[in-house]
């Protein structure tokens, strides 16, 4: 809208009006889509404003028409269905854009139904415009944000703009009412940042302006970590994660204004969780300093709709907690309880309602862990919201951070994720063919769980394996032999068939077994050879682990036989002797340390044995123990036996059964974040990340199956259903509604300099190791969602 200083009947900025010309949608609109494929309401106020730029340069008569088209068919139903009550920032914006329109004689005409609405939000603009001030504590984004949408009648004067003007130009960063800046002030630090703003962004004008490049470059490593794409970018994550883990060292801490609170404590605490998750040593208090700042805290809480990415943002950030983490707890709580309101309210905010895969993404986050949810099953739900990280920073409902080839992207990950379920799927076959052969899966007692076994294990590694990985199927074999073997001296086996069984395992020697001891026996002897064999070939012709594993299995075995012994005689033991056998007999180390060894680097052999267990072994022991004795105790006191659970109430005859519950979800959980600080932080363990990891794969499959009850012994729907979509169910790939046209920001994913070659994603094409998906090489430059006004 602002005129060339030489030639005024031509715009300064005439490569906006191009964009303006050239990007409205077949349906005669400027804006989003929602998550269904409708127009947002924000195309209500971004049509007007492109009709009116037109109008006021007299081009595109067509496109003025078909605009006035779209808004008579289309607003009576967005506004009064979708939106009641309108938004702040709707109530603000929608009226000065009907005023702007009829100043250059667009007229829209409206129902008599849809008078009265309009009225409305016109009396709900009033009520903003007399009761808040130009900036301050209590709303977000400020009232003078929203400069260029301010009616003529409003009082402010130019002293207020340029008081408020930012170190580079603008008004709070925000282009539009910079605009407006500077068409009433004639600053030229507007018109500078203006043009700065031209030359970066050359096709169109994002909302807000300038962007953190280090947050596009950490919401870029977040995009495709959850679309399951990070092993395609190892490098190049690696690298952006350590420059910013320097950045943020050092770092100063000072005062910050209230109006970008938002934006850096959504950047921090995504920096914090990236940063943890990958083993940079990095503090809570890099993101929990709101929590001291009593008006940052009220800030948050007055616009707590609105800013509900941030809230989601911090709240999976304390996922990450580590023993003692007291601020962390904290952080989560006020982000929980904030998060619950919103999604609670009768009328939510509208960013929740243009995007229900958001509102669904804060459910889930809210009702299931992060350490109950395995990955490549999480990797599907994120490919099919295909959202692509949405953020609250514009003014005007979210804007979208993406890249500009968003269906490549899309694509390559719904490619991705079919040639992994193809593979699981042959290798689901092998492991059931395997069962079978050896007589595991028709024993005639306990549970058949072939399928659960092989799923738990593919679908918890996906984002530390590679697409070919001895580590699944070893991992699947071993637990289909512990619950058999467990199953039988639980439930089938006489004590002399259990102590012959146990003793046959530690000789080794499985001669004068007969019957259920006979075939598991020599399952187990089949799977230690083949173990062994394969791990010999991997070392080229060295390290022969075979007595190891016996006496891994052995340890499971004895375990096993004492709590038959307990069981059948009655006897209880003290806490202490039931955790010191207990956390052997659930067997979840025999499943970690022999996947381990196929990994890359792999576990040292001495690490296979007892002594020599790492402190995060044996907090996975205790751990998957605790969590089966929550969901079993009901099962097993009426199987005559005992767990922790059971054995607390015992010794405390005060309590009842929830008092013993929540003693030891207390240790649980105290003992998880303990474990968590073992698998992400170095110098705790002489592990390879990679096994610590599988420690942590193998701890979420555990709560995966106890979170909320026992799922493993069961065959419930929901489990079923996650098993088939994870190996059977085709992912299909979906478009996005969003079209070309938006700007694209240079050289955002990593630094340029002249006669330099840095590698970044802007930068550098990334060959990928996926040949029958059809793709070479990609390039990911950014783009934003348009700023309209």
């Amino acid at each position: 809208m602002i005129p060339d200083p030489h030639q005024p009947d031509r715009p300064m900025f005439a490569e906006c009006l191009d964009w303006v010309l050239n990007s409205q949608r077949e349906e005669g609109f400027w804006g989003e889509f929602d998550g269904y494929g409708v127009p947002t309401i924000d195309c209500l106020p971004a049509t007007l404003a492109c009709m009116v730029a037109l109008k006021r340069w007299n081009v595109g008569a067509k496109s003025i028409d078909k605009g006035m088209a779209f808004i008579h068919a289309n607003a009576e139903k967005l506004l009064e269905e979708k939106y009641n009550p309108c938004p702040r920032w709707f109530a603000i914006v929608f009226p000065a854009m009907v005023e702007l329109a009829g100043s250059v004689g667009l007229e829209i005409i409206l129902s008599d139904g849809l008078k009265a609405t309009v009225a409305k939000i016109f009396n709900q603009r009033l009520q903003i415009l007399n009761t808040e001030e130009l900036v301050d504590k209590y709303h977000y984004p400020p009232l003078i944000s929203y400069l260029e949408a301010l009616p003529s009648w409003y009082d402010i004067s130019r002293e207020d703009i340029v008081k408020h003007l930012s170190d580079d130009g603008s008004i709070f960063q925000s282009p539009s009412a910079t605009a407006h800046a500077f068409m009433v002030s004639g600053k030229e630090e507007c018109v500078a940042y203006l043009q700065s703003l031209l030359q970066r962004c050359p096709a169109g004008v994002p909302p807000i302006y300038p962007m953190d490049e280090e947050l596009v470059k950490l919401s870029m490593v977040n995009q495709l970590q959850r679309l399951g794409l990070a092993q395609q970018f190892v490098e190049e994550i690696d690298e952006i994660l350590s420059v910013v883990h320097r950045s943020y060292m050092n770092r100063e801490r000072g005062a910050r204004q209230i109006n970008f609170v938002p934006a850096q404590l959504y950047k921090d605490s995504l920096a914090f969780r990236l940063l943890r998750m990958h083993g940079h040593s990095v503090s809570p208090w890099s993101f929990c300093w709101f929590l001291h700042q009593e008006d940052i805290k009220d800030h948050i809480k007055n616009n707590s709709e609105h800013l509900s990415s941030v809230l989601l943002n911090v709240y999976r950030a304390t996922d990450l907690m580590f023993s003692g983490e007291y601020e962390l707890e904290e952080a989560r709580s006020f982000s929980r309880n904030l998060l619950e309101k919103s999604i609670s309210l009768r009328h939510i905010h509208d960013n929740l309602v243009v995007f229900p895969q958001f509102r669904r993404m804060i459910e889930q986050e809210l009702s299931l862990p992060w350490t109950a949810r395995l990955d490549h099953l999480d990797h599907r739900k994120w490919i099919e919201v295909n959202e692509i990280d949405t953020l609250w920073m514009g003014k005007a409902s979210f804007y979208r951070l993406s890249c500009l080839h968003e269906d490549d992207l899309i694509r390559l990950a719904t490619e991705n994720y079919k040639f992994r379920q193809s593979i699981y799927n042959k290798e689901l076959v092998e492991v059931t063919r395997w069962s079978k052969d050896l007589g595991l899966s028709n024993m005639g007692f306990g549970r058949e769980k072939t399928t659960y076994c092989y799923f738990a294990s593919a679908a918890a590694s996906s984002s530390q394996l590679p697409h070919h990985s001895e580590v699944r199927l070893v991992v699947a074999k071993v637990a289909i032999l512990i619950t058999v073997a467990d199953d039988f001296f639980d439930m089938q086996g006489s004590l002399d068939e259990l102590e012959s069984l146990t003793e046959a395992v530690r000789r080794w020697d499985g001669r004068g077994l007969t019957g259920h001891s006979e075939v598991i026996f020599k399952a187990l002897d089949n799977l230690v050879n083949d173990i062994a064999g394969k791990y010999i070939h991997q070392q080229g012709g060295e390290c022969d682990i075979a007595k190891i594993l016996h006496d891994m299995w052995y340890e499971a075995f004895s375990s096993w036989l004492t709590e038959a012994k307990w069981s059948k005689s009655g006897y209880i033991p003290s806490t202490e002797e039931y955790l010191r056998t207990g956390m052997i007999s659930i067997a979840a180390h025999t499943v970690a340390l022999q996947g381990s060894c196929f990994l890359n680097p792999s576990l040292p052999i001495y690490k296979l044995t007892p002594a020599q267990y790492e402190p995060v072994t044996k907090l996975l022991m205790v751990i998957t123990r605790l969590l089966n004795d929550i969901q079993s105790y009901q099962k097993e006191q009426a199987d005559g036996k005992t767990n922790l659970v059971l054995l607390h109430q015992k010794e405390n005859p005060e309590t009842d059964i929830e008092d013993s519950i929540s003693y030891v979800r207390g240790i649980l959980d105290e003992k998880k974040k303990e474990l968590l600080e073992h698998v992400l932080s170095d110098g705790l363990s002489d592990l390879p990340k990679s096994c610590k990891h599988i420690h942590l794969s193998c701890m979420k499959v555990f709560q995966m199956f106890f979170n909320s009850r026992n799922e493993f012994d069961s065959n419930t729907s929901e489990m079923l259903e996650d098993i088939k979509q994870a190996i059977y169910i085709p992912l299909e790939f979906q478009t996005s509604k969003t079209k070309e046209g938006f700007p694209k920001v240079n050289a955002i994913l990593g630094p340029t300099f002249k006669n330099q070659t840095i590698r970044s994603f802007t930068a550098h094409s990334i060959p990928l190791p996926m040949p029958r998906v059809g793709y070479g090489k990609m390039f990911m430059p950014l783009k934003f969602k348009t700023c309209f006004i």
